[in-house]
């Protein structure tokens, strides 16, 4: 997450460089000002990483992918999912030489992208099963690139971690947060890391309880293969109990797609995704409105203590929680908030501020509906605005739940159901939410839908909104659910002016 500013630039750079040649000019030239504002113009090219789903044989795997039309982008694209499954030429070989002894044809889940994406405005979907679905791989161009979204959903009916699993495919990155993780007896935590590229990647995983940080000497210089994936249990990179952990995965060389996956024997599981960069001002969208228990968890990665107001962000305005008041979090130390039943069957969502000085802070919240041998539960991090824009792909027909928060301002905001997968026309609706306040908002669907279908949602007017989408399972009886934050799809780049300027190869 660190090295954003720095992708964005050398898109812009590549973008610079099919434009013309860029004029230079030296800090003391002379001459008449001439700068030009930037230009904002739809990426070229995205990647996203799936992590593989589940490693249980009862699994039903989900993918569903969506582009939305965008203003200016290429006419034509492609996009593509592959398998993260590198293997060296000795073992394709050895592999292909028993098929044939067999008479099989040389072809497995590895072979067959499992979604094929469709052109911009309209979403696909593609369905797997079992425990031996791999990490996907995947590429945008062109016209397929800007905002492209791939949902990945699992239902898994039983054993540790039943319930329903989803997350957004992630792009590649060199720096991840996720606390709300756990070694605690009864929760299987692993930490899934996937290399898209064809050079080996090495990460270092780090741990931190209520005490600081975990010894531990297996998290030091892991190597992740080119093209593949790998999945670590947290209890084997350090053998402490602790019921909250923030786990740091820092990219020494290369990049990677990070997610945790944290399965319950109790409470199901869910996938627990990055946590927006550390800041010292935080919201996490979306609470469900029938949340049983939400526990807050964060972390300051800096040298110094930082102290929060915790309020939440009720559909009535901003309101703090009885009791909690203000949170303690010490530098360099995990600290769990136990809010219970904060939402009181209303949508909210939480919103962190300093109470004197800006320290960074990264959190999340581990959500749990229902009661009894039926709760399930699911992970809400820190989120990113909406900003320009942002989208949900993988949505159904009374089983979704759009829940929008506007902590400072009102704020105007655009939300476009795409057709669906199997048929149906779109359908926009305009909200305004009031500042301080969380509406669960009526969503359009698309008229005659078959299907599942994308949300999009775009900031028009005021100040910033942060969105996540609620999906629930189809048995009225279970609480199944997950939960995705809507940060900006990063589809538009900044692209500073250019002219072309031939005296610069003279120099």
């Amino acid at each position: 997450m660190k090295r954003t500013t720095l992708s964005l630039f050398a898109g812009a750079t590549a973008l610079a460089a099919v434009t013309g040649f860029a004029a230079v000019s030296a800090p003391g030239d002379t001459g008449s000002d001439t700068t030009e504002p930037a230009a904002t113009l739809p990426v070229e090219r995205t990647g996203l990483l799936c992590p593989a789903p589940s490693n249980s044989d009862l699994a039903e795997t989900s993918y569903t992918s969506f582009t939305p039309v965008t203003e200016g982008a290429d006419e034509k694209g492609t996009a593509a999912l592959e398998a993260a499954t590198a293997e060296s030429e000795g073992e394709k070989g050895g592999k292909g030489e028993e098929k044939g002894d067999k008479g099989e044809k040389s072809g497995d889940k590895a072979d067959e992208p499992v979604v094929q994406p469709k052109e911009p405005g309209t979403p696909a979907t593609g369905k797997t099963s079992g425990a031996d679905t791999p990490a996907l791989i995947g590429t945008a161009a062109g016209s397929h690139a800007p905002g492209w979204t791939v949902q990945q959903t699992t239902e898994v009916a039983a054993g540790t971690g039943r319930g329903l699993l989803g997350l957004n495919c992630t792009a590649p990155d060199t720096e991840f947060w996720f606390p709300g993780a756990s070694t605690a007896a009864g929760r299987t935590d692993y930490v899934h890391l996937t290399n898209p590229d064809d050079s080996a990647a090495v990460v270092d995983i780090e741990l931190y309880g209520k005490d600081g940080a975990l010894k531990s000497t297996v998290g030091e210089g892991i190597t992740v293969a080119p093209n593949s994936s790998e999945s670590l249990l947290l209890s084997t990179l350090s053998d402490v109990n602790e019921a909250d952990v923030t786990v740091h995965v820092g990219v020494r060389s290369g990049r990677l797609g990070a997610a945790v996956q944290a399965l319950d024997d109790r409470t199901g599981g869910d996938w627990l995704t990055a946590a927006a960069d550390p800041a010292s001002e935080l919201v996490l969208p979306g609470i469900p409105e029938d949340a049983t228990s939400v526990r807050l968890v964060l972390f300051t990665p800096g040298g110094s203590d930082a102290d929060l107001k915790v309020r939440l962000a009720s559909p009535s305005g901003l309101i703090t929680p009885a009791g909690h008041e203000t949170v303690h979090v010490k530098a360099g130390m995990t600290t769990g908030v136990d809010l219970g039943e904060v939402t009181r069957g209303e949508a909210g969502s939480l919103v962190l501020t300093p109470t004197s000085g800006s320290v960074p802070v990264v959190a999340a919240v581990r959500v749990v509906r229902g009661k009894g041998g039926e709760q399930e539960s699911a992970f809400i991090p820190a989120s990113d605005p909406v900003a320009a824009r942002a989208t949900s792909a993988d949505n159904r027909a009374k089983s979704t739940t759009l829940s929008i928060a506007a902590p400072d301002r009102a704020a105007k905001v655009k939300v476009t159901a795409s057709s669906g997968t199997e048929g149906g026309t779109t359908a926009t609706k305009t909200f305004t939410i009031k500042g301080g306040t969380t509406q669960n908002v009526e969503a359009p669907v698309p008229a005659g839908l078959k299907g599942t279908y994308a949300l999009t949602v775009e900031t028009v007017s005021g100040g910033p909104a942060y969105a996540s989408r609620t999906l629930t399972g189809e048995d009225d009886d279970v609480a199944a659910f997950t939960v995705q934050t809507l940060p900006d799809d990063r589809g538009m780049v900044s692209v500073p002016k250019a002219e072309e300027d031939l005296s610069v190869l003279q120099q």
